[in-house]
């Protein structure tokens, strides 16, 4: 027998601007592996910048909608997200309170631009009849002000607000933190059995944010529906939906949409990569000349999924590529997170170009430079001795540093990036690329004009 699919719900209003709503709702359980469903609460006419108008759908269609999914399909875990009045609330309301299944609530109350998604007089009703169904509540921290009447200006009056929350009756209460300062962090708030816990996160920089509460609250309600706790559900939420708007979508005049399918398109890449590492590595294997290029310290090859943040989203070959002989062996096969130095080289071109997700390091000569200029390649380099004493003292920092001094110092990436060494520090070349191929190819060229 087929194992069953985890199937959510998303109850909300229609983004026409896809972005939000149930659009961006729908793309989020995809992208974590679970079936959505939809309710229409409203239709908007919604873009990047604006909300132009709302029309309410008649809540007895929305009672339908409800049901009929209900009746044919189940519900693992439903999201709740605009309901614009309170009849809409009532039935929204009357449908779930007799049912057992997890239902994250987002308070909807107002668009990214200001238009308003909950008309004031609803809110009294999203309190009483929504808010006590909740298994998680997802407020901002303008909707936590709201819904608890505490000003919320630091982290402690977001637990105090979540608490205050909490008594209305929802399982868990999680006060989001992206507009509450914490010095470039995001710090979630999450108030669950009695006990805080945090969540915290760098915070994006990016004006690619407009459906981030939906996105985030879709997520915690996918892992809700495929079993997972409620913290683990808002671990996997935060980290998706941080990735989603790191790489969210440049579209429009406003604010942009979060990306959820980064996190899929992530996965679905994992087999392409270590796939492009064999080949690349057999390449290296099978050329006459590919020993001359190994420095002391050995050779490595890496190469990034698409959207990667972090070394565990960077494959390189365990235990390094060494010299054997007259050819050269990969000691282990390709892996995620095997190569600490060579991953954050990577991380750091891909801050300035996206599409450079390969590295590789060779042996440095001046000859090896010369072949470099001979094909046409675009270099650049930086002196380990300009390294500044507090980033010698940093661990880790050294690499960022001097890569992204070498990429500053051409105004673009390169495709060789070379430095003379420093005191115990062997002089070295870095081959850039698109592909571990790519990086390979470009090696063996190398190696080819100096021979």
């Amino acid at each position: 027998m087929d194992e069953k699919v985890p199937v959510a719900m998303t109850i909300a209003g229609s983004d026409s601007g896809g972005g939000a709503g149930v659009q961006a709702d729908l793309k989020t359980f995809a992208s974590l592996g679970v079936y959505g469903t939809s309710v229409i609460t409203s239709v908007t006419a919604q873009n990047t910048f604006e909300v132009r108008d709302i029309v309410d759908l008649p809540p007895e269609i929305v009672r339908e909608q409800i049901e009929a999914v209900i009746d044919d399909i189940g519900i693992d875990a439903a999201k709740i997200g605009m309901l614009h009045t309170e009849p809409i609330i009532d039935v929204v309301a009357d449908e779930l309170q007799s049912h057992r299944f997890p239902i994250v609530v987002d308070p909807v109350m107002n668009a990214k631009g200001g238009s308003k998604l909950l008309v004031d007089e609803a809110i009294d009703a999203l309190k009483e009849r929504i808010i006590p169904l909740a298994t998680v509540l997802t407020p901002n921290r303008h909707e936590a002000e709201v819904l608890s009447g505490i000003e919320i200006q630091n982290l402690e009056d977001a637990k105090k607000a979540a608490e205050r929350i909490a008594e209305l009756g929802p399982t868990a209460v999680i006060v989001k933190g992206g507009h509450i300062p914490a010095n470039d962090m995001v710090i979630d708030v999450l108030f669950v059995d009695g006990d805080f816990k945090t969540y915290t996160a760098q915070l994006v920089k990016a004006d690619t944010d407009h459906g981030t509460g939906c996105t985030f609250s879709s997520a915690i309600a996918a892992e809700l529906a495929k079993g997972k706790s409620i913290e683990q559900s808002v671990v996997t939420a935060k980290q998706f939906v941080t990735k989603a708007i790191r790489f969210g979508l440049h579209l429009g005049k406003g604010h942009g949409p979060t990306n959820p399918m980064a996190w899929l398109q992530n996965s679905a890449e994992r087999y392409d990569v270590v796939e492009n590492l064999h080949s690349a590595v057999e390449r290296l294997e099978l050329s006459p000349d590919a020993f001359k290029l190994v420095p002391e310290v050995q050779m490595n090859l890496g190469m990034a999924l698409p959207y990667a943040t972090g070394p565990l989203e960077v494959a390189g070959i365990q235990g390094r590529i060494v010299r054997a002989g007259s050819r050269v062996k990969a000691s282990y096969c390709p892996r995620f997170g095997t190569s600490r130095h060579l991953a954050s080289t990577i991380l750091t071109v891909m801050e300035f170009e996206p599409r450079i997700r390969a590295a590789m390091n060779i042996k440095y000569s001046p000859e090896g430079v010369k072949a470099c200029r001979l094909l046409g390649f675009k270099i650049s380099s930086y002196d380990r001795r300009d390294e500044p004493e507090e980033i010698k003292h940093v661990e880790g920092g050294s690499i960022p540093w001097g890569t992204r001094t070498a990429i500053k110092k051409v105004g673009a990436v390169p495709d060789i990036i070379y430095h003379l060494g420093d005191w115990g520090k062997e002089p070295m070349i870095l081959v850039l690329g698109r592909t571990a191929i790519d990086v390979v190819d470009k090696a063996l060229r190398i190696v080819k004009a100096t021979s």
